[in-house]
């Protein structure tokens, strides 16, 4: 018999093994979903899934790209974080559908479908994008508890280790309360920003103007690489996988109405929490033009910075804290979220299951140590330059985790009836595409200043 939340006619047809456990298995579909309740109770039964995805698209690594983009070129690069947003939805949406289709997660249908060295590749870039992403939670918070209470950064790097406790308080009391905490602070954050764009009075018209996409983008390489950089800080790889398992959290009905009706929460509710991170990201860097560029501070890229410029320039008490206490509860966010992302890849495609404090452990020692390293030799202005390249980073390990989303999700004998329509098929394969160019552009540009220099 197959496994709990695996649909056997597809398992045979598309897939070579049987998942040895289902993903994320002491949470598996433990959430009953109400078959004969009302559409909002059904919503609300499916709600929290996308909004844990969609904290890694506010998470401080986008902070640095964001107000470096705003400060320098003013209201330009809203387009950017829309069309990453909205490729964002999209490919959120083809993960989702993959974990409720065939019952297993990214990292499962990968480590069937591919030889043991190319799985074994595509789990150690997976992990390298964790632990960019863990550096920029590390850092941000760090940055966070500096500002807000003096402490050194040093210190900060190694307080932000102990949130290990938070995740291992929170899994053992039921997946609700994680998705509870994590709502919450989305809130805070959002509240912050939204009181944030109030006082500093951004042109409402260059807003609008800034939205549509502009050629300048692509042909001046500065704003080219931040580009990139919003790219990779907004649709994050690992959340592709995390996706892909955590919507199994829910006890639906396994035929295929059932399936189909999950995946219609499911999306609805993944899109609105990614309208949150939308408007958050937005926010970020609408209140870095409105602020910064407004007055000529093109050069405001550090977090440090804008925190401490951000009261004296808006002439409003209280406009630095709210900013350092939304990036405090932005890097503590993440962390929920990049445990959870670490274990799935893990169980994946190594099928190793470790404690959930071990392999938190491990994710914050690797990220820990080069944090570590910069902060001592370097100080602030080389977290700030850490937190920007874990964005590159990011960027480039994403196509390795969007190909495989897309080829698994439009493959008839994997997917069966749930396989991607022609419009959505060719629209998720011009995504990867423009992902990877634009990525191998990067590479170019990279090894062309590294020659240069």
């Amino acid at each position: 018999m197959p496994k709990s939340g695996t649909d056997p006619v597809h398992t045979k047809a598309g897939f070579r093994t049987q998942p040895v456990l289902p993903s994320l298995s002491e949470v598996h579909r433990t959430l009953v979903v109400p078959s004969s309740a009302s559409f909002l109770r059904k919503l609300l039964a499916f709600a929290g899934p996308g909004f844990l995805v969609a904290v890694g698209y506010m998470d401080p690594g986008n902070w640095a790209t964001d107000l470096a983009g705003g400060s320098k070129y003013n209201y330009s690069l809203l387009s950017v974080i829309m069309i990453s947003n909205l490729m964002a939805i999209l490919l959120q949406a083809l993960s989702l559908k993959l974990g409720i289709a065939t019952g297993r997660d990214l990292a499962q249908a990968c480590r069937d479908h591919y030889s043991r060295p190319v799985s074994f590749f595509l789990w150690f870039v997976c992990e390298l994008a964790i632990a960019a992403c863990d550096l920029a939670e590390i850092i941000g918070s760090a940055i966070a508890l500096n500002l807000l209470f003096g402490i050194p950064l040093l210190v900060g790097v190694c307080i932000t280790a102990l949130d290990v406790l938070i995740v291992l308080f929170l899994q053992n009391k039921g997946f609700r309360y994680i998705e509870a905490l994590v709502m919450t602070l989305i809130a805070v954050v959002g509240g912050c920003f939204a009181w944030e764009i109030i006082v500093s009075q951004p042109n409402v018209l260059g807003i609008a103007a800034g939205f549509v996409p502009t050629p300048k983008i692509v042909t001046d390489p500065g704003m080219l690489y931040i580009a990139i950089g919003i790219l990779g800080a907004t649709v994050m790889p690992h959340n592709l996988y995390l996706h892909s398992s955590i919507v199994q959290t829910r006890r639906y009905d396994l035929s295929a109405p059932g399936k189909r009706e999950a995946i219609k929460f499911a999306t609805i509710d993944s899109t609105i929490a990614l309208m949150f991170a939308l408007f958050i990201n937005a926010a970020i860097l609408i209140v870095a033009a409105a602020t910064f560029y407004k007055r000529g501070r093109g050069d405001v890229a550090e977090i440090q910075d804008a925190y401490q410029l951000l009261s004296p320039m808006l002439g409003v008490t209280g406009a630095s804290t709210l900013f350092a206490l939304a990036l405090l509860a932005s890097g503590q966010n993440s962390t929920l979220t990049g445990t959870l992302a670490g274990q799935i890849v893990m169980e994946g495609f190594l099928n190793i299951r470790l404690r959930p404090w071990l392999r938190r452990l491990l994710t914050r020692g690797i990220a820990i140590i080069p944090a570590i390293i910069v902060t001592v030799i370097s100080g602030e202005k080389g977290t700030t330059n850490l937190l920007v390249l874990s964005q590159v980073i990011l960027s480039l390990q994403l196509s390795f985790a969007v190909f495989p989303l897309v080829l698994f999700t439009s493959d008839k004998l994997k997917m069966g009836e749930f396989v991607n329509g022609l419009t959505v098929k060719y629209l998720a394969w011009f995504v990867a595409i423009v992902i990877a160019s634009l990525n191998a552009w990067l590479l170019v540009q990279t090894f062309r200043s590294w020659f240069s220099n």
